[in-house]
């Protein structure tokens, strides 16, 4: 029999760049648009045959693994190219040719992929390639002529990457954060299979997983800067049963301060001056992340010039901390009294 190719992403009406939430989402508005019990009568053995293919496509496009497989293997027969062909090169070799990938002659050897009721939830494309291991997500064994068997271990739950915003304050000091987080976990009422009492799931419409919100403390790194990525062991995606936890990958996003610009490993801030004081010198208040300290104006300080106070930064991955640059600003009043203007003509005749 000739197996015909199905584009995944063509039934998902999806790119092939997708990312796992749009084609989740894709899946999603499809199932509701497409699912049996919404059809009229006459349409419904139609709709089954159209939701089976949908969900076909969201079981192997959802798992990262069977997607590079399906992207692999699917792009030599993009255009609906007949498998069987392939097939018989392949487990009708002579020894030391394509054909012998098992160390014999397979001209004489058949190959079951169906399962004892002869019912398929993948298209013969699939089967004919991975068999009822890879229809039934890996589950049970794998069999050829020959006795070779192979037991499939849980799968790991998926990884899940999300943003993390996080403040100068908390960088600075390694301060404890909590965060809330939406997560797919498997669906309570079917396992994650998918399927309740040989229909589709009411809990999960099918898709084996259910949203659901997660609060954890994390203690911010202090060497942490913008796009360090924090991987956090088992706190990813919930696996089958057996199965280890996925990671969460908490990408960082530094909230912008009203002082302190990160430069880098150091610290940048605007320090307002009165004239006189940026003529004559004097000590001001600057403020810092760990609170305000007495700064040294040297006399003749132009604006524009940047005072540096030493290990006032963040924290480098060494241990050892950026500096702290004070740029100063001179501040030209905007009202002044009759005596304070006579002194700034004074001053203005003099030079």
């Amino acid at each position: 029999m000739g197996v015909k190719f199905q584009d995944y992403y063509k039934l998902l009406g999806i790119e092939r760049n997708a990312s796992e939430k749009e084609i989740r989402n894709a899946y999603r508005k499809l199932a509701r648009e497409s699912h049996p019990d919404l059809q009229p009568k006459e349409k419904k053995k139609e709709a089954e045959e159209k939701f089976k293919l949908i969900n076909e496509a969201y079981e192997v496009l959802k798992d990262p693994e069977k997607r590079k497989l399906y992207d692999r293997f699917g792009a030599n027969w993009k255009h609906g190219e007949d498998f069987s062909t392939y097939q018989n090169q392949y487990y009708a070799g002579d020894r030391g040719n394509m054909g012998e990938g098992f160390g014999g002659s397979y001209k004489t050897h058949s190959f079951d992929f169906g399962s004892e009721s002869g019912g398929s939830g993948f298209s013969d494309f699939f089967e004919a390639i991975f068999g009822q291991a890879f229809r039934d997500g890996g589950a049970g064994d794998f069999q050829r002529a020959g006795g070779y068997q192979r037991t499939r271990k849980p799968r790991k739950g998926m990884d899940v990457t999300a943003e993390l915003e996080v403040t100068l304050e908390e960088i600075y000091k390694g301060e404890e954060k909590q965060v809330q987080l939406s997560m797919q976990d498997l669906c309570s009422v079917c396992g994650g299979t998918g399927v309740q009492q040989n229909s589709f799931c009411s809990g999960c419409g099918g898709t084996g997983h259910m949203d659901n919100i997660k609060t954890l403390k994390i203690k911010v790194p202090r060497d942490a800067r913008e796009g360090k990525k924090i991987r956090l062991k088992g706190q990813g995606g919930e696996a089958e049963s057996g199965g280890q936890r996925g990671a969460l990958y908490l990408k960082l996003k530094v909230k912008p301060h009203p002082v302190f610009n990160l430069k880098g490993d150091d610290l940048e801030a605007d320090l307002t001056v009165q004239p006189w004081q940026a003529v004559l010198g004097d000590r001001v208040s600057a403020p810092t992340l760990e609170g305000s300290v007495r700064v040294k104006i040297p006399p003749r300080t132009h604006s524009g010039h940047k005072l540096r106070l030493r290990g006032k930064g963040m924290l480098k991955k060494d241990g050892s901390q950026g500096d702290y640059y004070l740029r100063v600003v001179v501040d030209i009043p905007k009202e002044v009294t009759p005596e304070e203007e006579e002194l700034y003509r004074k001053l203005s005749e003099i030079n």
